[in-house]
């Protein structure tokens, strides 16, 4: 597998990143300690906030902390957690929902033959897939619900890496899967109106939420070595220089 570059949680596990990560998800963590975490969904508002680069490095960073974690692509419309980690794209999460791959043959409803090991020891993943015609359906599916209960007999810990909110409705159908949400925002991209709605859609379904990671804060290279932010829910902002 030919991993990407994103994963600074791999690549380069001293960098103050790597560190935030892993307090991200002590966090996470701590928040959910008194009824346990094992299903963490992902979303966003909106596209381009980051919300695969943080889910991908957040599932290393519990790996690496020695929970065996899959992460479960769920953006069947435009997944990209297997061009990050060098898996391949089909049979995915869709082909699993479905029974079918790209050209209408039956597949093995064997779930395990779905999941691919990546390179990083006690993390697994589950692709997207080919993208259906009925991605918010299959989220709802009886088999969808199959899927995750099985998981949960195999792994420490599922993470759902969901489509950005403002989109479409698969995020908030995720959340009934889920213990916790964690949404991504960009610094001066979320607009605060979109961040509240997202917030209440979610609440509305009976969703619980984690916090909120700020990512993309512009910040100097001496703040960079030496400074954590935390937001109003005490989740760390993630932060990410520009080259």
């Amino acid at each position: 597998m030919k991993l990407k570059k994103e994963l600074i949680t791999l690549r380069d596990p001293k960098s103050p990143v790597s560190e935030i990560f892993r307090t991200l998800r002590t966090n996470i963590q701590f928040m959910n300690s008194k009824n346990g975490l094992k299903v963490l969904h992902v979303t966003s508002t909106s596209p381009s906030e980051g919300k695969s680069w943080v889910t991908s490095n957040l599932a290393v960073t519990f790996a690496q902390a020695g929970k065996k974690v899959v992460l479960v692509d769920c953006d069947m419309r435009k997944g990209r957690q297997f061009s990050i980690f060098g898996a391949k794209p089909t049979p995915g999460l869709s082909n699993l929902l479905t029974g079918v791959d790209s050209n209408g043959q039956e597949l093995d409803n064997n779930i395990f033959q779905y999941i691919q090991q990546t390179v990083i020891e006690n993390l697994y993943l589950i692709s997207s897939g080919n993208v259906p015609p009925n991605p918010s359906e299959l989220l709802t599916s009886e088999q969808m619900n199959i899927l995750v209960e099985s998981l949960k007999n195999s792994f420490d810990l599922i993470i759902l890496d969901g489509t950005p909110c403002n989109l479409v409705t698969d995020s908030i159908v995720l959340t009934r899967y889920a213990d916790s949400t964690l949404i991504v925002a960009a610094y001066k991209q979320t607009k605060m109106e979109d961040l509240k709605r997202v917030k209440r859609d979610i609440e509305n379904v009976g969703g619980k939420i984690a916090g909120v990671v700020m990512n993309k804060m512009p910040i100097s290279n001496k703040e960079y070595y030496t400074k954590y932010y935390y937001g109003d829910s005490n989740m760390p902002s993630v932060k990410r220089k520009h080259k």
